[in-house]
């Protein structure tokens, strides 16, 4: 099966499980590779034939921007899902979702969640 990788889409949000978390927001990265048949596309050059990153994109950074979860992980399932219900083409979608600074004492590393999703899992 063929995939589409977005990365680095860069996105502030008030995901997080402390509540100045949810107030203040915080920058997270946002990493997706999304199945699918690019067959046609690889022919035609028509983008009716592929799927549109820009719809993608978009609903992440939507997501990311009014989302208040307290977990990463049900970031990244929001994420997975908003896209396989909103693409017919997508068969399966990995999402990775980076936060760059936890607020975790003693803690300067990055923390990232990586969900896989296809369309039996919906």
């Amino acid at each position: 099966m063929d995939c589409i990788h977005l990365t680095e889409i860069r996105c502030y949000g008030y995901t997080g499980y402390l509540p100045e978390e949810q107030v203040l927001g915080q920058w997270f990265e946002v990493d997706i590779k999304l199945w699918l048949d690019l067959a046609q596309a690889a022919e035609t050059d028509a983008i009716a034939d592929t799927l549109d990153y820009r719809s993608v994109i978009s609903t992440i950074q939507n997501l990311v921007k009014t989302s208040k979860f307290a977990l990463l992980e049900k970031l990244a399932g929001a994420i997975a899902d908003s896209i396989l219900q909103q693409s017919d083409r997508v068969t399966q979608v990995q999402v990775f979702v980076t936060k760059p600074a936890a607020p975790i004492p003693d803690f300067g590393g990055k923390i990232r969640i990586e969900l896989t999703r296809n369309k039996a899992h919906r």
